[in-house]
């Protein structure tokens, strides 16, 4: 649990109101449980009202509830299971339901990306990816996904890309050449793949530049990085969102495009005529 936390509860707890303290008790001894449940079902748990909740954690000096309940949700979250990831499902009582709360916590997490992104940062890690001899790119696990589609638009942009693998080669091999000259994207999320973070350091030891896409600066991920891009990607049950930090690689993606566009159009004129003469994209398709 977050240090600061604790210390803010223990700091204040014997000036908290009885029923404050059953609320602080139950957060430093169940927190990965206080972390989802609403403000009412937290005071039903404990015997308080939900405002009693709420003025707990205005008096930590959270904005409301949520705020707290948020901090909770990022310290626990890389440590849930996915059989605990799972039972969150419950909060989804029909199919109706699922679609909408899916759907709008994911405009959530771009919302919040949006309001969060620190535009310097990305900048510098346009000009990082830029001005690189060779780029690596690493995602594990459910992070591949993303790793897989921002090298696929990579290799149209630069002549060096390689989209490190599990798979036959040891991932180390395949950044042994990595060095001062390269860069490494590093996508990172929880719960954060023990193998990505040994890679990060191995190539921060070999001087490579390390530009990480993780969901906050304090992931395990950022104490590795040169540069830190942060998207949010709060949970849906067992089923990570993934829709902000695609949402960032594909900034990413256009912004390095349009530096690059006057290089390139000969090249995608090239891979136009290749892709017509070989029928890559059906072009046939007759309107019925």
């Amino acid at each position: 649990m977050d240090a600061d936390l604790i210390k803010r509860i223990q700091r204040e707890y014997n000036k908290l109101t009885k029923g404050q303290k059953l609320i602080a008790e139950f957060i430093i001894n169940e927190y990965d449980k206080a972390a989802f449940m609403t403000a009412l079902t937290l005071g039903e748990t404990v015997g308080v009202s939900e405002s009693t909740v709420v003025r707990f954690a205005h008096y930590l000096g959270y904005e409301g509830y949520k705020d707290l309940q948020k901090q909770l949700q990022e310290i626990v979250k890389n440590k849930l299971t996915t059989v605990q990831r799972l039972s969150m499902v419950n909060d989804y009582s029909n199919k109706e339901s699922i679609l909408k709360k899916v759907m709008e916590k994911d405009m959530e997490n771009i919302h919040r990306t949006i309001n969060e992104t620190d535009q310097e940062a990305f900048e510098k890690a346009v000009n990082l990816i830029l001005n690189a001899k060779s780029i690596y790119i690493l995602g594990l696990r459910s992070s591949s996904f993303l790793a897989g589609y921002l090298g696929f638009y990579l290799n149209f942009l630069f002549e060096s890309v390689k989209v490190i693998s599990s798979g036959v080669n040891d991932i180390f091999e395949q950044l042994f050449r990595a060095g001062s000259e390269d860069v490494i994207i590093g996508i990172s999320y929880p719960r954060y793949s023990k193998r990505t973070l040994e890679a990060l350091d191995f190539c921060k030891e070999k001087g490579c530049k390390v530009i990480s896409i993780t969901d906050s600066l304090i992931s395990p991920a950022a104490k590795y990085s040169d540069i830190t891009l942060v998207a949010t990607n709060e949970m849906l049950s067992f089923v990570d969102s993934l829709v902000a930090p695609l949402s960032l690689i594909n900034a990413l993606i256009i912004a390095l495009g349009i530096e690059k566009r006057q290089d390139i159009r000969g090249y995608f004129e090239e891979l136009e005529r290749i892709w017509k003469k070989y029928n890559v994209y059906d072009s046939n398709i007759e309107n019925k």
